[in-house]
C-alpha cells in the first residue's frame, strides 16, 4: 500500500510502498477513505514530541472494514468506521471506571517479537499512535475503531476521529458546561472551532473566540461565538473580563503554549475552570497565581475530550446529520496523499481549520 513516511524529523514525508500484515485475533483490516491533518502531527514530524523512526502518522481519519480478525465482535466487513487514537483494552482501572481515553494498556498493540503491523523491505515501520493513517489502508485493534451508519459523509466523518471529539468532549465530559455558562476559547483552528460547537450544543449563554486572524473569528462566529477578540489588539485577558464582568466559567486553550495557557487560568471568575487541550512542549513549565486558588478556580488537562468514543462518536454524527454539528464548514480543503507536504505548510501557517486527504475510490 502507499503510505507518507517520516524517516528523519523536520524533512518532507516521503510517499512509499508499505506492507501491512493480515489482522490478527482482534485486529481490523480498514481501507482509509479519509484522513484530517491536525496539528498534533507536526509536533512528533518536527520532533517536539518523539517516536521511533521511520514512522506513519496520522490519527484523524474513517474507512470502510475490509478484513477482521478471529475473535474481533465489535465490527465486521463493509462495515463504516470512524476511528480513534483512544484505543482502549476494555478491563483496566481506567477503562472499568469510565475513562477510556486514559487506558495506557500494551496489550492492544502486538508483542515486540510478533511480526509488525507495517514494514518496510523487512523492517519495522513504526504505527504511530496505534493508527498511522496516512496510508491507504489501517491495521488496528478494534477498540481504536467504532462503526457509524452508512449515510454519513466519510470526509467528515474522518474530523470527529480526533478535532471534533476532542473539541466537543472537552466541553461535555472534562469542564461539563452547562446551559447559561459563560465560556472562553484560546485558539479558532479545528479543535477550537469544535470546542465553540460543543459549547453551543451545550447551551453556553456566551462563547467567547480569541485569536490573532480575523479569518479564523470570522469562523468562529459561523460556529456559535457569541464575541470575538483579536489577540494581536490589546490584552485578551482584560478583554475577556470586561465582556462578563469579572471571567468566564469555563475557559478553553487550543494552542499548548505557556503564555496562553497563563491567559485561560486568569480568564476565570471565582470558582472557574481552565481546560488546557493544546499539546504543550515538553519541559515547559506553566506559572499560575498562588492566590487564585483561594477562589477555587481549577486548571485541569484534557485528553481527546476524555472520551468514551464508541459512544459518543456514533452521537456525533447524528448531531451532524441533524444539522447541529457544524462538519461541512472546518473543511478548508480536499487534497490527495502526494499532497500532503503542502498541506502541512499550509497548516503550519495557521490559515486554515482542516485539510482532509480523500482517497479515490473509496466511501
Amino acid at each position: 500500500m502507499k503510505a507518507a513516511v517520516l524517516r528523519q524529523t523536520r524533512q518532507p514525508l516521503s510517499i512509499e510502498e508499505v506492507r501491512i500484515d493480515k489482522p490478527r485475533s482482534r485486529e481490523v483490516l480498514i481501507r482509509t477513505a479519509a484522513v484530517g491533518l491536525c496539528h498534533s502531527d507536526l509536533h512528533f514530524i518536527d520532533g517536539t514530541y518523539p517516536a521511533a523512526l521511520p514512522f506513519i502518522p496520522g490519527h484523524e481519519a474513517a474507512g470502510i472494514v475490509e478484513q477482521v480478525g478471529p475473535e474481533v465482535r465489535t465490527v465486521k466487513p463493509g462495515d463504516h468506521v470512524i476511528t480513534c487514537l483512544s484505543v482502549f483494552c476494555g478491563h483496566c482501572e481506567h477503562c472499568v471506571t469510565g475513562h477510556l481515553s486514559r487506558c495506557i494498556s500494551g496489550e492492544t498493540k502486538r508483542a515486540t517479537d510478533d511480526e509488525p503491523r507495517l514494514s518496510h523491505a523487512d523492517k519495522p515501520v513504526t504505527q504511530l499512535l496505534g493508527l498511522s493513517a496516512f496510508a491507504e489502508q489501517m491495521l488496528v485493534h478494534e477498540h481504536a475503531c467504532v462503526a457509524v451508519r452508512r449515510d454519513m459523509p466519510l470526509d467528515r466523518a474522518a474530523l470527529i476521529g480526533c478535532a471534533v471529539m476532542t473539541g466537543y468532549g472537552a466541553v461535555t465530559h472534562t469542564s461539563n458546561v452547562r446551559p447559561g455558562d459563560t465560556v472562553a476559547v484560546i485558539g479558532c483552528g479545528g479543535i477550537g472551532l469544535s470546542v465553540i460547537n460543543g459549547a453551543l450544543i451545550a447551551g453556553a449563554g456566551r462563547i467567547i473566540a480569541v485569536d490573532r486572524l480575523p479569518g479564523k473569528l470570522a469562523m468562529a462566529r459561523a460556529f456559535g461565538a457569541t464575541d470575538t477578540i483579536d489577540a494581536s489588539q490589546g490584552d485578551a485577558v482584560a478583554q475577556v473580563q470586561e465582556l462578563t464582568a469579572g471571567g468566564v466559567h469555563h475557559s478553553f486553550e487550543a494552542i499548548g503554549l505557556k503564555a496562553t495557557v497563563e491567559q485561560a487560568w486568569r480568564m476565570l471568575r471565582r470558582g472557574g475552570t481552565a481546560n488546557v487541550i493544546g499539546m504543550i512542549p515538553p519541559g515547559v513549565n506553566i506559572e499560575l497565581r498562588g492566590t487564585d486558588f483561594l477562589a477555587e478556580k481549577r486548571i485541569q488537562g484534557s485528553l481527546m475530550g476524555s472520551n468514551r468514543f464508541t459512544v459518543d462518536m456514533p452521537r456525533l454524527v447524528d448531531l451532524y446529520l441533524q444539522g447541529r454539528l457544524h462538519l461541512d464548514q472546518m473543511i478548508s480543503q480536499r487534497i490527495a496523499l502526494a499532497q500532503i507536504n503542502e498541506g502541512f505548510a499550509e497548516l503550519q501557517r495557521g490559515e486554515l481549520a482542516r485539510s482532509v486527504i480523500v482517497f479515490d475510490g473509496v466511501g
